[in-house]
């Protein structure tokens, strides 16, 4: 009997050890537990902090770019935020109720010679999180006004061997053959059997010529301020041959005439001759006179008609005019292939003349013009040339003349008899932000990229 209590009492005893065990090892995992949770919840609460003040940052750095746009609108030639000294450029940002919560640090890079692009940096950050800071870099510019493949003051017409990419307007009527992928806007009709016509819009408002035109005494001015300026020849011009960086300057002596529109004729007492029209631009004689570089604002004036060829590696307008403007105008002759160093990239070649841009008779069976093309009152082409025909023109750029002008010359079968049979123009996309020196842009900037880095 007393053996029997004894273990009795041992088996109480150990049923309260293991008790008291579970109540300590409980005790603590509930620690552990309880306290794990209230770390997880304070490091939630932290990383929840530190994401809305990133999300802040960013907010904040949005408002940067506002507010420096909101000043480029009143001040479009302010690029030190209205300090006059070198940034960066420190804000404070406040909430809804004029409470400091955070800064923006705004950079400003002003635009090229010859350019409107504007790139400006903003980084913002709130003042609990100094640390984290976000970044947002846009570039804004005005948009060129030459933003066409074509804009002409008259009637215009394209062949069914015409291809266009890019938009199309004109003050007059439009007889369209050719294929495009923009729209094609005539302020009076549009006729013909290309498109899509889905493109087609007719009548829109006429846009105002002399809006758009530049302005030639500017870039003169520019010219003269470390440019190039060409007076008059006391011959029949200059010819400028680009080869990348430099510029070969001739001075043309003579030219070659071919003939136009007209036919032979034969009278008794005279002979044959020829009854129509005569051209006379092309080169038959020139001499060097020497090699500039491209001048750093890109600014060339020709007091003389110009022929212009080669590889362009820079921007550069070559303006041709003289002053007071009256009639005969200063030509542009494009004399052989005009291209780009590096398509796609900061070249930008401009040609702007008070009277027509041309292409000779004496040219290549295919050619290629890269350029922005500006005649103030005359037109942009190749003249009829009897009995002569070219296979393709390829242009990339922009066309733009107060008389329309034509590079074929198609007869009542729709076949071409002059000029090139084949043509392809591309608008270059580079022009609506990025145009040549001293051709037209608008007066109100546009955004043109928006980036977080």
């Amino acid at each position: 009997m007393r053996l029997l209590q004894v273990f009795s009492q041992l088996k109480q005893n150990k049923q309260g050890s293991i008790l008291l065990y579970i109540l300590i090892f409980g005790s603590i995992a509930s620690f552990l537990i309880l306290s794990g949770a209230a770390t997880y919840g304070i490091f939630e609460h932290r990383a929840s902090q530190r994401v809305h003040a990133r999300d802040s940052a960013l907010h904040v750095a949005e408002a940067g770019i506002n507010y420096y746009r909101w000043h480029l609108a009143h001040a479009p030639s302010d690029f030190t935020d209205g300090t006059g000294e070198v940034g960066p450029y420190v804000h404070e940002y406040t909430n809804k109720d004029g409470v400091v919560i955070g800064h923006f640090s705004l950079e400003i890079d002003e635009p090229l010679s010859g350019s409107s692009v504007v790139l400006v940096r903003s980084t913002g950050w709130v003042d609990t999180y100094p640390n984290s800071k976000r970044t947002i870099q846009v570039r804004v510019g005005f948009p060129s006004l030459t933003d066409y493949t074509f804009l002409t003051n008259e009637a215009t017409n394209f062949s069914f061997t015409t291809v266009v990419h890019g938009p199309v307007h004109s003050n007059g009527e439009i007889r369209f053959d050719g294929t495009t992928d923009s729209w094609v806007d005539s302020a009076e009709d549009i006729q013909g059997g290309g498109g899509p016509k889905s493109f087609w819009r007719s009548p829109v408002p006429p846009i105002d010529f002399f809006s758009i035109t530049g302005d030639l005494s500017a870039l003169r001015d520019v010219a003269d301020d470390e440019g190039i300026h060409l007076f008059s020849s006391g011959e029949e011009g200059w010819h400028l041959v680009f080869r990348d960086a430099v510029i070969d300057i001739y001075r043309v002596t003579s030219r070659n005439c071919y003939y136009g529109e007209g036919r032979w004729r034969h009278r008794g007492w005279r002979g044959w001759y020829w009854d129509g029209e005569t051209y006379c631009y092309d080169i038959a004689a020139e001499e060097f006179v020497e090699t500039k570089a491209i001048p750093d604002n890109g600014a060339i004036f020709v007091e003389d008609d110009v022929w212009v060829d080669g590889v362009v590696d820079g921007r550069v307008t070559i303006g041709a005019g003289r002053f007071p403007v009256q009639s005969p105008y200063k030509h542009i002759i494009i004399q052989d292939d005009i291209t780009y160093h590096e398509n796609n990239a900061d070249d930008i070649l401009g040609l702007l003349s008070q009277g027509d841009i041309l292409v000779p008779h004496d040219v290549p069976d295919v050619m290629e013009i890269h350029a922005a093309m500006l005649s103030q009152f005359g037109k942009i082409g190749r003249e009829y040339y009897y009995d002569d025909l070219k296979d393709t023109l390829t242009i990339v750029g922009a066309q733009i003349d107060y008389e329309s002008g034509g590079w074929k010359y198609v007869n009542g079968w729709g076949n071409v008899i002059s000029g090139f049979v084949n043509t392809n123009h591309s608008y270059d996309g580079n022009l609506r932000y990025n145009p040549p020196p001293g051709f037209p842009v608008g007066d109100t900037y546009e955004l043109i990229s928006w980036e977080e880095l």
